[in-house]
Formats: structure tokens, C-alpha cells, sequence
């Protein structure tokens, strides 16, 4: 037999949220499992949108309002099971105010209380009433997104989990990578901007820069010996991982790529293609420091690339040297300003966030 348990309530109005809440839930639990993320997390602003139009109907209520959302975990959670705890409600509640506020709506509710919808809806009723609202990702990855303070980088980052269909692992290895830093710092104030408000927006070679690249996939230790061979070889093993760092519209093509000319034979180590901006990228390894020879060679690689390889219709070819140690000035003497050649560092760990947001702290601004 199944056990009843009787829990309190706290008078009508709460038991008038916590009825309204019910109905939501059951009407959601209804519905044939199309879309089912979908559907939780419309649900869960639903949640949230009643429960702060509860609080705010009266000053009163915020006095005790710690108490009322640990009433109502109890019963939903009575009912219903798991995933209705005072920690969730809460999500639920920063959520629902979250959206509301950069949807343009007061944190009271969406619309005017004569045009909410109603309490019970079928699963095409709730998506046809929040249409309008950016959800595209699951439950989980909102919550993730949830305890990113700062709100440029909160916004960055959805974007571009929407955009790139980032699983909820990737999109965390990104945040702990700190991607959003390591691309500010080769953006000007504007450039940082745009990250906040559009995502990375790849026009132009530039914008494919970050640094430094991480590689702690792998799997190399900093402090172990390896040889340009082995680290190219485990790039190849983790190519999918090396395609999400180096980031959008990158395919492989080859490794090794040879080209001969006057009997001597080159290879460059890594060659990419970028089907947004319609051009190869070529990489070259480096497992010590940067020198000038390194910026020549690859000089040498392009201009063969753009001279021999690429068609008239597809654009100049970019170089990135990866190296372990670069030297600015050096990079500034060697090549020409309007040079489509780039030295990058990477790394073998996952970089301090800490450092990172101080480091964007003190930029300046102005650019690769």
C-alpha cells in the first residue's frame, strides 16, 4: 500500500502556489517525451516566474519567504520525487529572473497578468506561449551557466554552447579553459564587446586567434621530454579535442603535407582547412622556443600555399606557429605588419581562470 504523508501548509496562498505549481508539473509530466529537455527548462521558468510573483504580491511575504520555498520542496518533492529542493526552486527562481531581465520584462513577470497564459497547458501549448524565449539548451547546461558571476562571460558562453551545440562536458571545458578570457586578450575593448553580445564572430583571420592554445587533452606532462614527432602524433589521436580548442569552422586535411620544389622536399606539420573564412591554415610545431628560422619557414609554407595551392576564389592562406615559448619583439621584427602569419603559445594544463581574468583586467585593449 502507498504510504500517505501529510505535510503542513502554511495557509491558502501557499497552497494556492503550491496547487498552480502542481498543475504545471503534472501537465508537463503528461505529455509524450518529444523534446523533453526543452520542456524542463520552459517548465522550470515557469516554476520560477510563480514563485517570485508570489513573493512579490506582498512585502510581507519576503519576511518568510526562506520558509515558504522549503514548504513547497517538501510537498513537491512528496509528490513528484526528486529535483524540487530549496537549492533547485531557487535555480529555478534565478532563472526565471535572469531571462526576464534580458528579455526586457520586469523580474514580476513576463507580460501584463490578463495575457500570461494559463496554469494548464499541453506540451504544444507551452512551446507555442514561450516561443519567444532564447531556451535552446539543456536543463543542465543552464544551471552550469547559472554560476558564471559575470555576466559578459555568462552571456558568452551560451551563446556559444547554442551556437556550437557544446554537450554540457564541453561547454564546462571551455569555461575551466578559460576560452573567454584567452580570446579577449587578442580583441580590442569592442572586440571584447561583441564576444559578450554576439559570440566569436569569425570575419577575418584574427578571429580565430586566442592564446594560449590549451592542450591538456593530451595527455603530455610538462615536465616529461617529447619530440615534435610525439606531439604532433598525440594531436592526431585527440584530433576531435584539437578541433574544439582551435575553435569554429576548422576541418583536418592532412598531416605531414609534403610540397616539392626544386628538388628539395618540405612538410608542414598540420594543415586545416577554415570553411567560414574560406581559407588553409597551416600549424606548425615548436616543442622549444620561438625563433626567427621558425617565422621564415612558415613564411615559405604560406606563400607556397597561396601561390600553388589555394584557388583564386578562396582567401590568403594563414600560418600559426604553436610554440611552447614565444618572443614578442621578435615576432614584431621578423614579419611584416600586414603578415598572415602568427605565433601562438599552448600549454599542457588547464590554465588558473584566476590569472586569466586578471591578466583581461589589466589589458589594455588594441588588437593581435
Amino acid at each position: 500500500m502507498k504510504k500517505t504523508v501529510r505535510i503542513a501548509t502554511g495557509g491558502d496562498a501557499e497552497s494556492a502556489l503550491f496547487t498552480n505549481i502542481r498543475t504545471l508539473i503534472e501537465s508537463a509530466r503528461s505529455t509524450v517525451a518529444r523534446g523533453v529537455d526543452l520542456v524542463q527548462v520552459h517548465t522550470n521558468f515557469e516554476i520560477g516566474r510563480h514563485i517570485v510573483e508570489f513573493e512579490q504580491q506582498g512585502a510581507e511575504r519576503a519576511g518568510y519567504g526562506k520558509q515558504v520555498l522549503g514548504l513547497l520542496a517538501e510537498r513537491l518533492t512528496t509528490e513528484f520525487g526528486g529535483g524540487f529542493s530549496v537549492t533547485n526552486l531557487k535555480l529555478m527562481r534565478q532563472f526565471y529572473t535572469l531571462h526576464a531581465q534580458r528579455m526586457g520584462q520586469t523580474a514580476s513577470g513576463l507580460s501584463e497578468p490578463k495575457a500570461r497564459p494559463p496554469i494548464s497547458q499541453t506540451l504544444s501549448d507551452l512551446l507555442a506561449t514561450t516561443a519567444g524565449r532564447p531556451f535552446s539548451l539543456s536543463w543542465s547546461h543552464y544551471v552550469f551557466l547559472l554560476g558564471i558571476k559575470k555576466a559578459d562571460e555568462r552571456s558568452f558562453y551560451e551563446i556559444e554552447a547554442t551556437s556550437q551545440n557544446w554537450t554540457l562536458r564541453e561547454l564546462r571545458r571551455q569555461f575551466q579553459s578559460g576560452l573567454y578570457e584567452r580570446l579577449a586578450l587578442s580583441r580590442d575593448q569592442d572586440g571584447i564587446r561583441q564576444l559578450a553580445q554576439q559570440g566569436q564572430i569569425v570575419s577575418q583571420p584574427k578571429d580565430l586567434l586566442k592564446e594560449p592554445l590549451v592542450l591538456e587533452f593530451l595527455g603530455l606532462s610538462e615536465q616529461a621530454r617529447f619530440s615534435e614527432s610525439d606531439l604532433e602524433a598525440a594531436i592526431i589521436n585527440q584530433i576531435e579535442h584539437f578541433l574544439l580548442e582551435l575553435g569554429k569552422g576548422f576541418l583536418f586535411e592532412a598531416r605531414q603535407k609534403r610540397f616539392t620544389f626544386d628538388d628539395d622536399h618540405f612538410f608542414v606539420d598540420l594543415v586545416f582547412y577554415n570553411r567560414l573564412l574560406r581559407c588553409y591554415v597551416l600549424i606548425d610545431l615548436n616543442i622549444g622556443k620561438l625563433t626567427h628560422q621558425d617565422l621564415g619557414q612558415m613564411q615559405m609554407y604560406v606563400n607556397y600555399f597561396d601561390r600553388h595551392v589555394k584557388t583564386d576564389a578562396e582567401a590568403a592562406t594563414v600560418g600559426i606557429v604553436l610554440c611552447k615559448k614565444k618572443h614578442e619583439t621578435l615576432v614584431e621584427i621578423t614579419l611584416p605588419k600586414d603578415a598572415n602569419i602568427h605565433a601562438r603559445e599552448y600549454q599542457l594544463y588547464l590554465p588558473s581562470k584566476e590569472e586569466l581574468q586578471q591578466k583581461l583586467a589589466e589589458w589594455p585593449g588594441g588588437g593581435d
